[in-house]
C-alpha cells in the first residue's frame, strides 16, 4: 500500500493568483475527500497577510464535511499559528511543521536561520503532542536551494533527527523548487532509511518536468509515503518559476499502472482536478487530466 496526502487546498492553493472564493474552497476539499483518499491537508495558520488566499483557512477548515475516515492536517509555522489553530482542535488531528535545510531559503520564507527555526519547532511539537495531535515535520529545498545549490545531505538528516526526537511521527522531504534527480533521489532515501527510524514521506514538485521520475525512483528505495496536488497546483512563492508540485492525479495514475495499491478512485480525483480547472478558468498541468486514465490492468 501507498500512502498519498493531498495537499492542494494549501501548499496548491496559496501559489494560485487567482482568488479562490471560500465556497469553491470547500466544495473542492469535500470532492477530495472522498476520493479514497485518507490524508488531506486542508489549510496553514499563517498570517493572512502573508498569504491572503488562505485567510479564510479557518472558515473553510469549520465548514468543510469530511468524512471520519479522512486524517485532517494543518500547516502550523509557529506557536502563535497553533495558537489559532487549537480553537478548531475538533476538526483536524494533525499537524505539520515546517523549516527549509539551506540557511538562505529559510530566511527569506520565515525570516529565521535554522537553529531559531528548530528551537520553535520544538516548542510547538511538544504544545501539540499534549493536545493529542500527529505531528509530521516538512524540510524543505532537501535536494537543493535556488540559491546555495546543493544542501549538505548530513544537514538534512541531522535537521530529521531533531524534528524526530522533538516527537514527530513522520518526516516529509521536500523537493521545493524542482531541483532533485531520480539517481540523486534514489541514493537520498536508501540513505534516509538506514538511518532514520521515523516514517519517511517524499514531496516532489514538477518544475523541470522530472517529478514522476523522482516519485518512481523514491518508490523503488523503499519510500511508501508521498504528498502531492490535485491539478499539479501550487509551488514554492519564495523564488520566481518554482511552479506546482507533482499532479496527484499523475502520481496516483502511475502508481496503480505499476500495480501498486492506493486506496484512491482516480476517476474521481480527476474529477475534482477538472472542477478546480474549470473554476480558475485556465488549463491546468496534470497529464492525465488532459489525456484520461490508461483502461488497462497492469500484468504480472
Amino acid at each position: 500500500m501507498v500512502a498519498i496526502r493531498e495537499v492542494g487546498p494549501r501548499d496548491g492553493f496559496q501559489n494560485e493568483p487567482e482568488v479562490i472564493s471560500t465556497d469553491d474552497k470547500v466544495r473542492l476539499v469535500e470532492m477530495l475527500a472522498r476520493t479514497g483518499l485518507t490524508r488531506l491537508e486542508v489549510t496553514s495558520f499563517v498570517r493572512p497577510d502573508v498569504i491572503p488566499q488562505l485567510a479564510d483557512g479557518a472558515e473553510v477548515l469549520r465548514r468543510a464535511d469530511i468524512p471520519e475516515s479522512v486524517a485532517v492536517t494543518v500547516l502550523i509555522p509557529n506557536e502563535r499559528g497553533l495558537d489559532n489553530a487549537l480553537a478548531l482542535r475538533d476538526r483536524f488531528s494533525e499537524v505539520n511543521l515546517f523549516l527549509s535545510a539551506s540557511e538562505t531559503h529559510n530566511r527569506r520564507n520565515v525570516n529565521r536561520s535554522i537553529a531559531e527555526s528548530l528551537d520553535g519547532l520544538e516548542r510547538v511539537v511538544a504544545r501539540a503532542l499534549a493536545e493529542g495531535l500527529r505531528c509530521e515535520g516538512v524540510i524543505s529545498t532537501s535536494f537543493g536551494c535556488p540559491y546555495e545549490g546543493q544542501v549538505p545531505e548530513d544537514r538534512v538528516f541531522g535537521i530529521a533527527r531533531r524534528l524526530a526526537e522533538a516527537g514527530c511521527e513522520e518526516i516529509a522531504f521536500g523537493d521545493t523548487t524542482g531541483m532533485a534527480n531520480p539517481r540523486q533521489v534514489s541514493a537520498f532515501f536508501a540513505r534516509a532509511l538506514s538511518k532514520l527510524d521515523v516514517k519517511l514521506t517524499a514531496h516532489f514538485h514538477n518544475t523541470r518536468g522530472q517529478g514522476l521520475a523522482n516519485a518512481a525512483a523514491a518508490l523503488d528505495a523503499g519510500v511508501r509515503s508521498f504528498e502531492s496536488s490535485f491539478g499539479e497546483l501550487g509551488g514554492c512563492p519564495v523564488p520566481p518559476g518554482a511552479t506546482g508540485n507533482v499532479a496527484t492525479e499523475d502520481l496516483v495514475s502511475m502508481l496503480h499502472e505499476m500495480g501498486e495499491d492506493t486506496g484512491v478512485e482516480l476517476d474521481r480525483l480527476v474529477a475534482a482536478a477538472a472542477e478546480a480547472q474549470r473554476m480558475l478558468g485556465r488549463p491546468l498541468g496534470s497529464h492525465v487530466l488532459i489525456a484520461g486514465p490508461v483502461d488497462w490492468e497492469p500484468g504480472p
